[in-house]
């Protein structure tokens, strides 16, 4: 008897519907084709296990398999339960009539009981387009599934259930999730708040300018100066996820593994700190079976990378690109995958090997020429692509030992967010941009044009200050953020006077 059954497989953060053709014919052997991995092939050792713990027996009879189409990899154990299913439905062990309006997927322990799998999301999501009633999955990521609508999701803790459910013996219950509800009920929920936060008002302000514009940020200070404890508090002040950026998020999250089992849609922001010994391919995805990388993780939120310098060279020169196109392609010899890198940069480094250039009571202790050498760790093409650099010293006592508490996220917050809004209408007419940080030459000549008077500042401190010429194009970004932060329709001095302060690490005297 030859019966269908129906999975998928994922490329990149989307999903292509896998079609189990059985055979079930007389003879003794077992052939499964289709181009599966070996975590694919080893499926048969579990199968025969779980039948056997479940009371079940593996047909002895002539078994070929082939997963459709062919010429697609397919990946990973998770591919268990739809194998075991139409191996049943073929020997005529269970009824195979509802097979076709279900997908399946999950992975076989020994004792027939289901593990989570990846991807979920996508899945789901494809199985509502295919027009499946229906698709079973471990329990651990029902609730994963379950925000797509239109599709019943039914989470099962052991193959017996998934059995005696398409036999008609049992009845599961359709996981149900208020996403909405749950999404914005969430979406306030932090750890940490910037009122934690004692003296440093300058360097709380370029944060503020950053979350509002949606600049690359780095900040350089000494040890223990709060670089970390202030990046950390950036997703607090961050426009809330749409619903759309949510889901967009939550794929590849689900993809890579990384969504936990009570989770359906990620509510907050991502941020990603990679340590500085990550390689590559960690980096921006890949490995012989391409998974997404940190820049992938960190989309729609922050990408931290403390002690920058300290990272490897090659490793922060492929953030380049991602910096600027917002997504990244791997490709391989047979297929290409392409994951979305849409993440705002935030970097902290020492001023110095030693720590403490620039230090107001520290002396340094680098021989001469070490603190350039140091800074030329980081090339210059990186360095175009941040818009605010700030320097950092240590919080005086006094403003340590403070007991009133700072500004809060949530005020900040609403002023990042009324900052957002105004840009979101500028550029609606322009398709991928969506914030001041993404403005091109042209909307720049349109949008931020300084008067006279501002003209003639700028053209003060890049003299004076030695700016270098890559400065004049982010000197006007982050103004036209901060006159949007005061509602100002146009760039005025004071805003161009503010920015130009961002721009540390272009002087050129600085480090000599």
């Amino acid at each position: 008897m030859l019966v269908k059954s129906y999975a998928a497989a994922l490329q990149g953060i989307s999903a292509t519907i896998v079609t189990v053709e059985v055979s079930c014919s007389k003879g003794i052997q077992f052939f499964l084709v289709g181009l599966p991995d070996v975590a694919v092939r080893e499926s048969h050792e579990r199968i025969i296990s779980a039948f056997q713990v479940c009371g079940y027996k593996f047909p002895r009879n002539r078994i070929v398999i082939n997963m459709a189409p062919a010429d697609i990899r397919k990946e990973g154990s998770s591919y268990d339960l739809p194998l075991a299913i139409g191996i049943l439905a073929a020997a005529e062990q269970i009824d195979a009539s509802r097979l076709s309006h279900f997908m399946l997927m999950g992975e076989l322990s020994m004792d027939g009981s289901l593990q989570p799998i990846k991807g979920a999301l996508p899945i789901a999501i494809k199985a509502r387009e295919e027009g499946f009633k229906g698709f079973i999955l471990p329990i651990q990521n029902a609730r994963e599934a379950a925000v797509v609508n239109g599709l019943e999701v039914y989470g099962a803790s052991n193959i017996k259930e998934v059995i005696e459910f398409m036999d008609g013996k049992r009845t599961l219950e359709p996981t149900v999730v208020d996403t909405r509800k749950e999404f914005y009920e969430r979406q306030q929920s932090f750890d940490c708040d910037f009122s934690d936060v004692r003296g440093q008002e300058n360097v709380k302000r370029a944060l503020e300018v950053a979350a509002a514009g949606g600049h690359n940020l780095i900040m350089v200070g000494p040890p223990g100066s709060g670089k970390s404890m202030l990046a950390k508090r950036l997703p607090t002040i961050l426009p809330p996820f749409t619903l759309q950026e949510s889901l967009e998020t939550t794929k590849i999250h689900s993809v890579a593994g990384k969504i936990g089992g009570n989770t359906s849609l990620m509510a907050r922001r991502p941020f990603r700190s990679p340590h500085h010994t990550i390689s590559d391919v960690a980096m921006v995805g890949g490995g012989s079976f391409p998974q997404p990388g940190e820049i992938s993780l960190a989309h729609n939120g922050v990408l931290f990378l403390d002690e920058l310098p300290e990272f490897n060279r090659s490793v922060l020169e492929v953030l380049r690109q991602p910096l600027e196109d917002r997504i990244i392609h791997i490709s391989r010899a047979r297929f290409s995958v392409e994951y979305p890198a849409g993440f705002m940069l935030v970097a902290s480094m020492n001023p110095c090997p030693c720590g403490y250039y620039n230090h107001p009571t520290r002396q340094c202790l680098c021989s001469p020429g070490a603190v350039q050498k140091y800074m030329n760790r980081i090339s210059g093409p990186l360095l175009d692509r941040i818009d605010i650099q700030v320097e950092i010293v240590p919080v005086p006592f006094e403003k340590i030992s403070e007991r009133k508490p700072g500004e809060s996220s949530a005020t900040v917050r609403e002023r990042v967010i009324a900052a957002r809004k105004v840009q979101a209408e500028r550029f609606a007419a322009y398709e991928g941009i969506h914030c001041n940080a993404q403005m091109n030459s042209q909307l720049l000549h349109q949008f931020a044009v300084p008067d006279a008077a501002g003209l003639a500042i700028l053209k003060t401190a890049m003299q004076r200050l030695s700016l270098s010429a890559r400065a004049y194009d982010r000197i006007l970004k982050v103004s036209r953020t901060i006159a949007d932060l005061e509602g100002s329709e146009r760039v005025e001095v004071r805003h161009l006077a503010e920015a130009i302060q961002y721009r540390s690490l272009d002087r050129e005297n600085w480090g000599q």
